[in-house]
């Protein structure tokens, strides 16, 4: 507890034994709860926290965290609705835009949402990634408030080109919002106003995409058999399917038993540890594909522009083959064990790096904090528009390629 908060009284008699100690609450004990349960949430996802966690992270025990919220649920609900709201309430134009051009309206829309989003970097992590964990009531609230916002982002977004059709539309503005909250998946930093210029910047980029033709995708290959004796794969294959569907705390060891054809759970223990250790796995080859991918491309390239538009093909193309793969990998990350994730961090970290190196190459005028984060970005642009979208031709591997370009260097490929 800090000292603003706490108040030691006088001895009132020669030889008392010490000062006694008067607890005060402070004012702002909601906004604590709210800032710590975000971190952790943020941290551990919904599932892996508990109401004593918060309490204990606080300094105050559970029953002085009950009087504040009913349950862990109460808490969550609160404080993702709360920064559904902020975002919601940023992308609101004052009265006197309608004076301004449309291009002054984007921009005001695009640096209110990236402030919001800056503010609150630890919640927007549960915005992003664990709002499926919402009740049925609270979750078509937050699904409202999403639309809200990328309401706003097309309606500006039109305004400044009014020739665009709707699905263009549509992909751009989805676009525009991955970029901005892309801030919540990783823990790089940089000082609040070069982050809005670069953030802005991107998402401008993106307003002037001149997108290809939209293309059906290819009909999917059949699955390869997977025989008997690679049980380990079968496995790894099924419980990645389990995992996107319904969530990695939502599914048993039996269930991917079944799901592989195994006549029990204990089969799978002949493979792997346990659940977890089936995550770390599939994991593990996943970040392998991007590192693996690096010194291939960077040796057959002229330069970096070129080595780095080859792994953007590969990454894209990778993250359609995999797709339920690309979206667990953001979604689930917190449920392997601490050595795996720091394993797994730094593998991602040592590609991120390689990436950014790269990119500097091509843009002298960014830092190497800008780099990453531009890195960070593009790479969540692949997931959330795989997860808005899927397979329709809107947006196809070619488009999401394309705009990968435009955030990593501000223009398409010259390559």
């Amino acid at each position: 507890m800090s000292v603003d908060n706490r108040r030691t009284a006088r001895k009132a008699v020669s030889g008392d034994s010490a000062p006694r100690e008067i607890r005060r609450r402070p004012k702002n004990r909601r906004a604590q709860i709210a800032a710590a349960s975000a971190a952790a949430f943020g941290a551990l996802g919904y599932h892996g926290v508990s109401m004593e966690d918060i309490a204990s992270g606080l300094g105050i025990s559970s029953a002085a965290l009950y009087r504040h919220y009913p349950s862990k649920y109460a808490l969550f609900r609160e404080e993702l609705l709360r920064v559904g709201t902020a975002m919601t309430e940023s992308v609101e134009l004052p009265a006197d835009a309608a004076d301004w051009s449309p291009e002054r309206r984007l921009r005001d829309v695009l640096d209110s949402l990236i402030g919001v989003t800056i503010e609150n970097r630890a919640t927007i992590t549960l915005v992003r990634w664990e709002g499926r964990y919402l009740e049925p009531q609270d979750n078509v609230l937050r699904t409202e408030q999403q639309l809200t916002v990328l309401g706003a982002l097309g309606d500006q977004l039109a305004a400044v080109r009014p020739a665009l059709s709707e699905n263009d539309v549509r992909v751009l503005r989805a676009a525009m919002l991955s970029v901005i909250t892309s801030i919540a998946d990783h823990h790089a930093t940089l000082p609040a106003k070069p982050l809005v210029r670069l953030l802005n910047s991107a998402g401008l980029a993106i307003s002037e995409a001149e997108l290809p033709p939209e293309q059906a995708a290819a009909d999917p290959l059949p699955a390869v058999e997977i025989p008997d004796s690679f049980k380990h794969e079968l496995l790894l294959r099924k419980a990645v399917e389990l995992f996107h569907e319904r969530g990695y705390p939502n599914v048993s060891v039996e269930e991917i038993a079944t799901a592989a054809g195994l006549s029990a759970a204990s089969a799978v223990y002949r493979f792997y540890r346990g659940k977890s250790d089936l995550l770390a796995a599939a994991f593990r080859r996943a970040a392998d594909r991007v590192s693996g991918a690096i010194g291939p491309a960077v040796a057959a390239a002229a330069d970096a522009e070129q080595a780095l538009t080859t792994l953007i093909e590969q990454y894209v193309d990778g993250s359609f083959a995999e797709r339920a793969l690309t979206f667990v990998y953001y979604t689930e990350f917190q449920h392997i064990p601490a050595d795996e994730r720091a394993v797994l961090r730094n593998i991602q970290r040592l590609s991120v790096e390689e990436w950014a190196r790269l990119l500097r190459e091509v843009r002298t005028e960014l830092s190497a904090a800008e780099a990453r984060f531009l890195i960070h970005a593009a790479f969540a642009l692949v997931v959330d528009l795989g997860r808005s979208f899927g397979t329709e031709p809107i947006a196809s591997p070619a488009r999401v390629a394309l705009l990968m370009q435009l955030v990593l260097f501000g223009r398409p490929a010259r390559v």
